[in-house]
């Protein structure tokens, strides 16, 4: 559906009609890539204080924990000019040779455990100036080395105190020796690092490729890293009443109408943009929309597809965008085959965010 177009029977209803995603082809230099390695939006206020344990799950209490003795641990002076440093890094000199062993902390545990907002609470009690830390998905991390090239990223990142990644999951052999690689770079530079994952760092890549012609990689990548679990039930649901079921078509497109700085898409128009956007361009594909808006909502088609549209709600879970549909609800989206796979997590994760956002668009339309 076109954003353009007059809504049906939509009567006075103004002329400017909302944005549409399907006609939006961001471009992001490198440079905006950098500068975003930053917890997004949605985890800007968040601190170890205001994570709420659940008591039913002491694991949470003792990850509060691990993580503050982690962050007062990376305190100290850095060399002299570490703050002074270039975009990418040059002029700067490197963090202090740490010993050997693990250098860093990985969360791991189920969707809605809490765990982008612990990882996001250890960035800023990190005690060092932002330009000196990073926090970024798995993807962007990816979507970095893409940009910049391996060496480049390695010298963007070499003198930060920490590196924290959310979301690490690794879907194919590349990403595989690529990050095992570069993360061995950064910690022979000193670079502490923090990571969150629904899948143990020895079980990564299970059910996606053929993780055991990978081990030695899959076995160093988790050499870095401590595991700390986090049990518990998905926080986004805990004690709230269900997602409101989908609306009408019209609901939804009038809606659009009505909420400035919505956007309005037809559901399967837009999987198909997203085949032509890069995923790490899903972020600004979203810049200034206060609301998305859908209709005809369906199953995905292929696992392709689904795990585009997996990346496009992570993204605008980050930035805190409801979103209001049309058609079949969202735990619908996904195949009884896709949800038993090597990606399922993945898809439970898409599933609890999506819902947490349309309960968050129920506001927009009115009786």
């Amino acid at each position: 559906m076109s954003s353009s177009s007059a809504a049906p029977g939509s009567g006075s209803l103004p002329d400017a009609g909302p944005q549409s995603l399907c006609a939006r082809e961001p471009h992001v230099p490198a440079d905006r890539l950098v500068a975003e390695m930053v917890p997004p939006p949605r985890f800007d206020s968040v601190r170890f204080a205001t994570y709420i344990p659940d008591p039913n799950q002491p694991s949470q209490t003792e990850a509060v924990r691990v993580l503050e003795g982690f962050a007062a641990g990376l305190g100290g002076a850095h060399a002299s000019g570490a703050g002074r440093r270039g975009l990418f890094g040059f002029g700067r000199a490197k963090a202090p040779k740490t010993p050997a062993g693990p250098r860093g902390v990985y969360l791991d545990g189920g969707y809605g455990v809490g765990k982008t907002h612990l990882l996001a609470s250890l960035w800023h009690a990190t005690p060092a100036e932002p330009a000196l830390k990073a926090f970024g998905t798995f993807v962007e991390l990816t979507n970095l080395v893409g940009a910049l090239g391996f060496q480049q990223t390695v010298r963007t990142l070499s003198g930060h105190r920490l590196l924290c990644i959310d979301e690490f999951e690794l879907d194919d052999p590349g990403d595989t020796v690529l990050v095992s690689t570069l993360l061995g770079k950064l910690v022979e530079a000193g670079v502490a690092l923090a990571a969150t994952s629904n899948t143990l760092p020895g079980k990564l890549g299970e059910g996606r490729f053929a993780a055991a012609d990978f081990l030695r990689e899959i076995q160093g990548l988790s050499a870095h890293f401590r595991a700390l679990r986090i049990d518990g039930e998905d926080y986004r649901h805990r004690g709230l009443p269900e997602a409101p079921a989908p609306f009408t078509d019209e609901e939804v497109t009038k809606a659009a109408y009505a909420a400035e700085g919505a956007s309005l898409d037809d559901f399967p128009h837009l999987l198909d943009h997203l085949a032509r956007v890069h995923p790490s361009r899903y972020g600004a594909l979203t810049d200034g929309v206060t609301a998305v808006c859908l209709t005809d909502v369906r199953p995905v088609p292929d696992q392709s597809t689904a795990l585009r549209l997996v990346v496009l709600a992570d993204r605008l879970y980050d930035r805190e965008v409801p979103v209001l549909a049309s058609g079949l609800p969202f735990d619908r989206l996904f195949s009884e085959e896709m949800l038993n796979g090597g990606y399922r997590k993945k898809y439970f994760r898409a599933i609890s965010r999506l819902t947490a956002l349309a309960r968050d668009a129920k506001g927009l339309v009115t009786s």
